[in-house]
């Protein structure tokens, strides 16, 4: 019998539709170019809204839109605390884009009075709407060398973006940690180095934003993958996904 492997999008509002969409045209994209890959296993979509959906799932991908929304209605449904036990304790494949990387993130500054509640799992701090407003948003190529050598530029959409501000904010206790020890370090996958997007926003800090980071587990951008035509980031966190499976933990740095 083959193994289930679910991969839900949780669906409190964003772009739920558009994931679902390219996981499926990612997981294509595995069957023609690598079969034995999904050898064994079987691959199914969803959307989640209850605890009951959640524990169902392998991997998630929350979507973008507005974080503090997201968070208003996860605590109204009762999701926040399952959902944290998804990232942080059971230590499932989970990938945040725009308001998903506010969400998954330990601190997040200009927040809206009141501050906002959030999920964690990656330890560092995020400044919510760098860019500006959702007038301000831009197209931007990126080089993503973790898709390997040789791709050519994403081209990511930034809408009232994000940007990761510090980095390993937490030395133990942080939201991806393993209990009773440390975890790994955030690695800074891709840094968005000005154009458009930062003559609207301001001379910048001339290093560079850092717009895609992963910790462990989580995995977090910046930009919205999922309002474009390419595959190429669904079809590399879909492997770690499928990997994951067969580890029974996420792979590492190839530990």
């Amino acid at each position: 019998m083959p193994q289930n492997l679910t991969v839900g999008v949780l669906a409190l509002q964003g772009g739920v539709v558009e994931h679902l969409n390219l996981l499926r045209k990612a997981a294509a994209h595995i069957q023609s170019s690598s079969p034995e890959s999904l050898e064994g296993l079987e691959l199914a979509f969803t959307e989640v809204r209850t605890t009951a959906q959640l524990t169902q799932c392998s991997a998630l991908i929350i979507p973008g839109g507005e974080s503090t929304t997201m968070a208003i209605v996860a605590r109204r449904l009762g999701l926040l605390d399952p959902l944290r036990e998804f990232v942080k304790v059971q230590h499932k494949p989970v990938w945040g884009t725009c308001a998903g990387l506010v969400m998954l993130a330990e601190q997040a500054s200009a927040t809206k009075q009141g501050g906002q509640e959030l999920v964690g799992g990656l330890d560092v701090k995020v400044l919510r709407n760098r860019y500006g407003t959702q007038m301000q948003s831009f197209v931007a190529g990126l080089d993503l060398g973790f898709l390997g050598q040789g791709e050519e530029p994403f081209r990511a959409v930034f809408i009232r973006a994000p940007i990761v501000e510090e980095v390993n904010i937490a030395a133990e206790g942080g939201g991806c940690l393993e209990q009773g020890g440390k975890g790994p370090p955030v690695e800074v996958l891709a840094v968005y180095h000005g154009g458009e997007g930062q003559k609207q926003a301001g001379e910048g800090n001339g290093k560079g934003d850092i717009v895609a980071v992963r910790q462990g587990n989580v995995f977090g951008t910046s930009f919205h993958p999922e309002l474009t035509n390419d595959v190429r980031i669904h079809v590399w966190w879909l492997r770690q996904v499928l990997d994951a499976a067969r580890h029974g933990k996420l792979v590492v740095n190839g530990v």
